[in-house]
C-alpha cells in the first residue's frame, strides 16, 4: 500500500460572494521512500496541496491517508501529534527565530517531546552535523549565509526523524550553486530513507526526483 494516498481532494476558498477552487479533485499516490517534486505555475494549487498534505489545511472534500491513517478524521490534538511524529516541514523563507542560535532553532520541534534538555541538544547537534553545520551550532541566523540558514531549517525538519519531509520552494531564495548543494542534501536524506515531497517552480529541481507531478488550475495534468 502507498505511504500517502490522496483521493479526489478538493479545496474551495470562499471570499465574500465568490468561491475559488484551489484544488479540483486531485488524486496522487506516493510510495514509501519516493522523492516527488510538484510543479506548476503560480496559482496552480501547489502550496495548497502541500498544506493539505501537511495536515494544516482541511480539504473541502476527499481524503488524505498517510501511513494508513486518515489524516482529517483525527481530532485536533491527535492531528497535531501525528504531524509532530511523522512530518518534517521546510519553507522557502526558513522561518528561523532570529534571537535563537542554530542549535536552539533545531531543538524547537523537540519542545513537546519528553526528554531531558541535554538529550535534546544532542539530537539537534547530530541533525546539524548531518547537514554539514556541526561547526556553527552557536551562530545566530544573521551570522549564517542563505544556504546555511536553509540547512538549519532542514536540520530542524529532520531532528525528530520524520518519515515524510515536505518542502515548499526550499531553493526559491538561493543562488544556483547553493540550490544544487541543498538539492543534493535532500537526495542524501531521501537515500537514507526519508520520503520527500517538494513543491518547486524550478524545472532543474525535477531531475533530482524520482518523478514530477504537474498541477494546472488545481488538477494534476501529468506525472513522469
Amino acid at each position: 500500500m502507498a505511504l500517502i494516498e490522496i483521493v479526489n481532494v478538493k479545496k474551495e476558498y470562499i471570499s465574500g460572494d465568490e468561491s475559488v477552487e484551489a484544488l479540483r479533485g486531485v488524486n496522487i499516490s506516493i510510495e514509501d521512500g519516493e522523492f516527488i517534486t510538484i510543479m506548476g505555475q503560480s496559482g496552480s494549487g501547489k502550496s495548497t496541496l502541500l498544506s493539505v498534505l501537511g495536515g494544516m489545511n482541511h480539504p473541502t472534500s476527499g481524503s488524505v491517508e498517510m501511513a494508513g491513517v486518515r489524516l482529517y478524521e483525527l481530532a485536533g490534538e491527535k492531528l497535531a501529534d501525528f504531524r509532530a511524529e511523522h512530518l518534517g516541514f521546510v519553507f522557502q523563507s526558513f522561518h528561523l527565530i532570529p534571537y535563537l542560535t542554530a542549535i536552539e532553532n533545531v531543538m524547537l520541534p523537540l519542545a513537546i517531546v519528553k526528554m531531558g534538555n541535554q538529550a535534546k541538544r544532542e539530537f539537534a547537534r547530530k541533525s546539524l552535523e548531518r547537514v554539514g553545520l556541526g561547526a556553527k551550532l552557536d551562530r545566530l541566523p544573521n551570522h549564517l549565509s542563505g544556504g546555511e540558514q536553509e540547512r538549519v531549517a532542514i536540520a530542524r525538519a529532520i531532528v525528530n526523524n520524520p518519515r515524510i519531509l515536505l518542502a515548499d520552494e526550499p531553493t526559491g531564495n538561493l543562488d544556483s550553486k547553493t540550490s544544487e548543494e541543498v538539492m543534493s542534501l535532500f537526495c542524501e536524506l531521501n537515500d537514507a530513507g526519508q520520503t520527500v515531497v517538494m513543491v518547486t517552480h524550478n524545472p532543474d529541481n525535477g531531475r533530482y526526483a524520482d518523478r514530477t507531478i504537474t498541477l494546472k488550475d488545481g488538477m494534476t495534468v501529468g506525472a513522469h
